[in-house]
C-alpha cells in the first residue's frame, strides 16, 4: 500500500498537506495524532470514501474503493452502525449475505470477538463495548487481508482492550496488514511495528517502533524543593524539552551520559535528592515532543 504526496482541504482547511507513506503487507502499523490532525481523513481516503485533492494512492494494488480491492479489506471507521431493533447475529448474516458470505463464517467472527454468548441479543441493547466487538466482527468478515480501524478501543474495559491487543497480535502473526488509529499510545506501542505521527495534517515522523522512540531516556527524579529542581531541570534538557512535574516528583527526558551531571547540579543547587531512575522513552513521550500536545484525544 502507498501513498505519494496526498493532499486534501475542506474549505480553509487544509486535512492533509503532502503526505507520503509506504506500508508493508503483514505489518501492524499505526497512525497516531492529536485531535483533528487527519488521521480519519486519511483512513477515508484508503477506503475511497473521500477524494484527495492531489497525489495518487494505491491500496492492494489498486485504487481507493475499486470493488476489487475492497472485496479484501475490512474497515471500521468512527462508531459502528447496525439495525438496532435486529440482533448482533442478524446484523452479520445481513452483512455477509450481501458478500456471498455463509452463517457458518458469522458464527466464526462472533467466536472471535468473544460475542456468541450474546449474539442473539438485539444490537440496541449492547453496551457501548460489545457494540464497539461487533463492529470489528464485521470488519472480520470473509478473512480480509487488510484491516484498517479507527480508535478500535473505543468503549472498551480494560479487559476488552487486552483482548483487541491480543486479537491485532494474532491477526498479524497469520499474515494481514493491520493500520488503525487509536489514542491509547501504550497499547500502540506494544502492538505496532511502525508508527506515523500526524500533526496539522502533515507528517512529523514516521519510522520502526524501535527507531521512533529516540535514544534519549526518560528522567524521574523524586527532589526537593520544587523551584530549584525545575530550575535545574528546565536548564539541564534544553530548549524545547518539556519538564513536568509537582510535589516533589519531576520528569524529562534527556540524553544517558547526561544523568551524572544533571544529579551533580541538583545537589550543587541545595536539592535534597530522594532518587533518580532513568527509562527509555516510551511513545507517549515522544509523541508530546513531536506535536507538542500535552494529551491526545480521540
Amino acid at each position: 500500500m502507498s501513498i505519494s504526496n496526498i493532499t486534501k482541504s475542506f474549505g480553509r482547511l487544509r486535512a492533509l498537506d503532502d503526505v507520503t507513506l509506504s506500508i508493508s503487507s503483514g505489518q501492524v502499523y499505526g497512525v497516531l495524532g492529536p485531535n483533528g490532525a487527519g488521521k480519519t481523513t486519511l483512513l477515508r481516503i484508503l477506503l475511497g470514501l473521500v477524494r484527495p485533492d492531489s497525489g495518487t494512492v494505491s491500496v492492494l494494488g489498486h485504487a481507493p474503493g475499486d470493488r476489487r480491492a475492497l472485496r479484501d479489506i475490512g474497515a471500521l471507521i468512527e462508531a459502528p452502525a447496525f439495525v438496532p431493533g435486529l440482533s448482533g447475529r442478524t446484523n452479520l448474516r445481513v452483512l455477509a449475505r450481501a458478500r456471498g458470505l455463509s452463517d457458518t463464517e458469522v458464527d466464526r467472527v462472533l467466536r472471535l470477538v468473544d460475542l456468541a454468548e450474546r449474539a442473539d441479543d438485539r444490537f440496541a441493547g449492547y453496551s457501548l463495548g460489545m457494540r464497539q466487538r461487533l463492529g470489528v466482527a464485521a470488519t472480520l468478515l470473509g478473512d480480509p487481508r487488510l484491516l484498517i480501524l479507527d480508535e478500535p478501543t473505543n468503549g472498551l474495559d480494560p479487559e476488552g482492550v487486552v483482548w483487541m491487543r491480543s486479537l491485532v497480535r494474532e491477526l498479524s502473526g497469520s499474515g494481514h496488514t493491520v493500520l488503525f488509529s487509536s489514542h491509547m499510545l501504550g497499547e500502540v506501542q506494544q502492538v505496532c511495528d511502525r508508527v506515523v505521527v500526524v500533526n496539522g495534517g502533515t507528517v512529523v515522523a514516521e519510522d520502526s517502533m524501535d527507531n521512533i522512540r529516540t535514544p534519549d531516556v526518560s528522567l524521574h527524579v523524586h527532589a526537593e524543593p520544587d523551584h530549584l529542581v525545575e530550575r535545574v531541570l528546565t536548564e539541564s534538557a534544553g530548549a524545547g524539552t518539556p519538564v513536568r512535574g509537582e510535589e516533589g516528583r519531576w520528569r524529562t527526558s534527556v540524553a544517558p551520559d547526561e544523568v551524572p551531571r544533571i544529579v551533580r547540579a541538583l545537589v550543587e543547587a541545595g536539592a535534597d535528592v530522594h532518587e533518580v531512575r532513568k527509562e527509555r522513552q516510551s511513545l507517549e513521550e515522544v509523541f508530546f515532543a513531536l506535536t507538542g500536545s500535552q494529551e491526545e484525544h480521540p
